[in-house]
């Protein structure tokens, strides 16, 4: 439809084709500009001469059709009419100065503002708010100050701009000033308080007067409840003599929200008026407390039903992993968005259905940041990292907005698969992005450092992150305390206490485990007796596992054992498993019996458990024993963990097993392998037979570990990682001490700097000798 006036403005545009603006591009240039400041002092001119009434009455019709136009989001022919009129009044200049503020042409209207002949109260009060929305307060400030007057409106602009950006106290600076306010003064100086989360300052402001608007109290009870001050919120709410739907949704939320789902239902019940939203929010209370079949009973009694409520609802079926029930829901919600979707994938993804979550992801018509993390994540958490950094990939190629949880489950990736040139490359995207410098990225960005081998990268990012929390300084203790670098760990641990940070669970756990690589006993048992009382941190099962570790690598293995018959719980597989592990590396065969009897009846499918003891019976030549154990799991059911190895060449990555017969370039490599084996042997290498677990001849045992996955992986490194760059390895399983011997080995006569993680620890082979000191 044409807007008002439309047809009376045709007629005064045919008889105005002769205006100096007609012609001209819609939009100001060079050219349109000076013809602009020209024709404003002709027009100034016309204003201060009288104008007759019918004059004034066309006028009118002009800045009624601009007006319309604007309100449409037609800016160009709003100009079109302003650039034909006879004259322009001030309306006319406020009309299209606030229209394209409306429309997001903040420079357009600044330069007309700018250019205006003569200024009226509203020109200035529209152009301050319009330097408010464009969140530019120190202009805004600029042109308040130049006004030679002010109304009620130019106060409110520059005090609900100073509150919306979260300038408390420059809000009040104004409010204090104001020669007289109105409801929206007090109002907005009492949300300014309450959306920033100073309650107490709200509370006094509420208090120094009186008759305050329904909608100012609902602001206040809504101050109680986001604080989760529910008592308080409560006493408030008894307190308000009129109370609309408004009040009873934010004290039935509040109270559903923080356990009190009883108090909420009975608010419900006596509630007088109710809308969807009184109706989601306690079915929404119902499944934030786990109660799904309460909120199913409501949600079927509802007597309309929202987008919310729906997706309520299906989020109570998926957070109870009821996933056949949120497929029979999802299947009949009457609509979807994307969040509807996103519910659906992550409950699949978090079954560990992966195949679902893909199916309805392809299916879905529209993605957001959050389907592909949820996605990317489902993938990573479940050990499939290829697939997540594949789907990472697809999202940029398709154009997908990266958000901070994609990046993070792409990063957290890249440490588990250690892609590390991956890894870097997203750390450039990261900068460019601008994600870097908070915690939440800069975090997943340390540990990906530390897990793929390169502490140094880590320390130097460290370094440069501006906002550094407590998990950024446990990351670095625990990334050098598995690298082998305990000396180091402990100096961070030093510096972190100089910052003012206090140590946590997880810093005295990275703290003993430092100590425990390095063999620093007796500052362990330092940390471990004094952190309660030095840092209120009790001992949990982590720490006297570390304990236990710490003492049983020192070979003080009754000394451990009494630690753990003194622990205030029973100790966990975990705890027996550290106690079997270092008994074997001692040799003290009756403690390591009785720690795995202990071990088989908690966890009885644990096949490493038995592989320690066997390791153990086979060094000491106890074959018959050894047989015995492979027959216990094979009746059991046991299957012991396959071992393989894996490198990452130019974003590849390159995996191995024992004895690895499907590489591609196998021959090769076997060919490489014998001639290093040669040169090894001239250089003085031992083979380790010892950790062979088969009764046969020596030199089939030799040949058994010379293709171990781990010497297959670093060789393949060797051959195709250029010269002066590190070889970094990963291995699902401890390193043999055979494979360790001959790793230090190859670092020295190829002259590289090895660097292999196995599920343990990091080890850094330089020249022939190993950062873990031979102490693993």
């Amino acid at each position: 439809m044409r807007c008002a006036g439309t047809k009376r403005l045709e007629e005064l545009c045919a008889q105005n084709q002769h205006s100096s603006f007609s012609g001209l591009k819609p939009r100001f240039n060079a050219k349109k500009e000076a013809t602009f400041h020209s024709s404003a002092k002709r027009t100034q001119t016309q204003l201060q001469k009288p104008q007759s009434k019918s004059g004034d009455e066309d006028i009118k019709q002009w800045n009624v059709a601009i007006s319309s136009y604007m309100r449409n989001g037609r800016c160009n022919e709003a100009l079109r009419v302003f650039e034909r009129m006879p004259r322009w009044s001030s309306v006319s200049y406020n009309a299209m100065i606030s229209g394209y503020l409306r429309n997001g042409e903040f420079e357009t209207a600044r330069k007309m503002f700018d250019e205006m002949p003569e200024r009226d109260l509203v020109s200035w009060n529209v152009m301050i708010k319009g330097y408010v929305r464009n969140r530019s307060l120190g202009k805004a400030r600029e042109l308040f100050e130049r006004m030679s007057e002010r109304d009620v409106c130019s106060w409110n602009t520059m005090l609900s701009g100073y509150a919306q950006n979260g300038c408390v106290d420059e809000a009040r600076r104004v409010f204090d000033r104001m020669p007289e306010r109105n409801e929206v003064s007090w109002n907005a100086l009492l949300s300014a308080y309450v959306q920033n989360g100073r309650l107490e300052e709200a509370c006094v402001l509420f208090d120094s007067r009186e008759n305050w608007a329904l909608v100012s109290w609902n602001c206040l009870l809504g101050g109680f409840v986001k604080k989760k001050k529910i008592v308080e919120a409560s006493k408030f709410f008894d307190g308000m003599s009129v109370r609309d739907v408004v009040s009873w949704n934010t004290i039935i939320t509040g109270c559903a929200q923080n356990g009190k789902i009883g108090e909420a239902r009975k608010l419900f019940d006596e509630s007088p008026v109710k809308d969807v939203f009184t109706w989601t929010a306690i079915v929404s209370g119902y499944v934030q407390n786990r109660m799904v079949e309460e909120a199913r009973e409501l949600f079927d009694k509802m007597p309309e039903r929202n987008e919310v409520s729906w997706n309520a609802m299906l989020a109570g079926y998926v957070q109870g992993e009821r996933m056949d029930m949120a497929k029979e829901l999802f299947d009949v919600m009457p609509f979807r968005n994307v969040s509807t979707w996103n519910t659906m994938i992550t409950g699949y993804a978090q079954c560990g259905d992966l195949s679902e979550a893909k199916s309805l992801f392809d299916k879905m018509p529209k993605r957001d940041p959050v389907s592909w993390a949820a996605m990317i994540a489902g993938y990573s958490q479940s050990g499939h990292g290829h697939e997540a950094l594949r789907l990472f990939v697809q999202m940029e190629r398709e154009g997908g907005r990266l958000n901070r949880s994609s990046f993070s489950s792409a990063l957290s990736t890249c440490a588990d698969v250690v892609a590390l040139e991956l890894g870097k490359q997203l750390h450039g995207r990261l900068v460019k992005g601008g994600y870097e410098s908070g915690c939440f990225v800069g975090n997943a960005l340390l540990l990906m450092y530390c897990k793929c081998g390169s502490i140094e990268d880590a320390n130097d990012l460290f370094e440069e992150m501006t906002g550094r929390d407590i998990v950024s300084w446990n990351t670095m203790i625990s990334g050098y305390s598995r690298h082998g670098f305990g000396e180091e760990a402990l100096r961070f641990f030093e510096s972190m206490k100089r910052e003012g940070l206090k140590p946590d669970d997880a810093t005295m756990v990275a703290v003993l485990s430092a100590c425990s690589h390095t063999g620093l006993v007796d500052k362990g048992r330092e940390h471990f007796y004094t952190m309660n009382q030095d840092y209120g941190v009790r001992p949990n099962s982590q720490h006297y596992a570390c304990m236990v570790d710490l003492l049983g690598r020192a070979g003080l293995l009754e000394e451990a054992h009494s630690l753990m018959k003194a622990m205030p719980f029973e100790p966990d597989g975990a705890i027996w498993g550290t106690l079997l592990g270092a008994s074997r590396v001692h040799g003290n065969t009756e403690l390591a019996e009785i720690a795995a009897d202990k071990i088989f009846a908690m966890e009885p499918d644990n096949a490493g458990m038995y592989v320690l003891l066997s390791n153990l019976y086979a060094s000491l030549g106890r074959w018959g024993d050894v047989s015995k154990l492979r027959v216990r799991m094979r009746d059991k059911g046991v299957k012991k963990v396959t071992g393989y190895s894996w490198i990452e060449i130019h974003n590849k990555t390159h995996t191995f097993s024992v004895g690895d017969e499907f590489h591609a370039e196998r021959d090769e490599i076997y060919a490489f392998m014998e001639d290093l084996d040669l040169r090894m042997k001239k250089a003085g290498y031992v083979s380790k037979t010892s950790v062979v677990l088969h009764d046969v001849e020596e030199e089939e045992k030799e040949r058994m570990v010379r293709y171990h996955s781990e010497r297959l992986a670093v060789a393949y490194g060797i051959m195709r990682v250029p010269q002066g760059k590190p070889i970094r390895v990963i291995k699902n399983l401890r390193v043999c001490e055979d494979c360790h011997s001959a790793i230090k080995c190859m670092a020295k006569i190829t002259g590289r700097v090895i660097i292999l993680r196995d599920n343990n620890r990091f080890h850094h082979f330089k020249d022939s000798s190993c950062s873990c000191g031979d102490y693993w």
